[in-house]
């Protein structure tokens, strides 16, 4: 079960990726780790730095897929995009935390960005 939920995820993220390039984003890295946690999608988008958590969801019957960020996780994201930004020398450039929410109705796929879903500290 949980490798399946792995591949799903592996298989969801590299189509968000897909399609962010589509609407003008530059994938910078996927699945980036450190000791922190991993980020599922860094790229760059209107000048920005942007930290991408990718959330797939067959039904919203336990809430949207956004609502699994919860506390916790935007603190794991946080720390582990501080690594990033540290390790690429970005500490001038401007940054945001997308959700992006993915939702399967009827076999059709559906994306949904949700830009600036939360700040550092929040």
């Amino acid at each position: 079960m949980k490798k399946n939920n792995r591949q799903t995820g592996t298989r969801m993220e590299q189509t968000a990726a897909r399609w962010l390039e589509s609407q003008g984003a530059q994938i910078l890295e996927q699945q980036y780790r450190s000791r922190h946690g991993e980020i599922d999608l860094i790229y760059q988008e209107d000048g920005q730095l942007v930290f991408g958590e990718v959330k797939f969801r067959t039904t919203e019957r336990y809430g949207s897929p956004a609502d699994a960020v919860d506390l916790r996780k935007r603190q794991r994201l946080v720390y582990t995009a501080e690594t990033y930004i540290l390790q690429h020398g970005l500490q001038n450039v401007p940054v945001r935390f997308d959700v992006i929410e993915m939702t399967e109705q009827n076999g059709q796929l559906y994306i949904r960005v949700l830009r600036d879903a939360f700040r550092p500290g929040e």
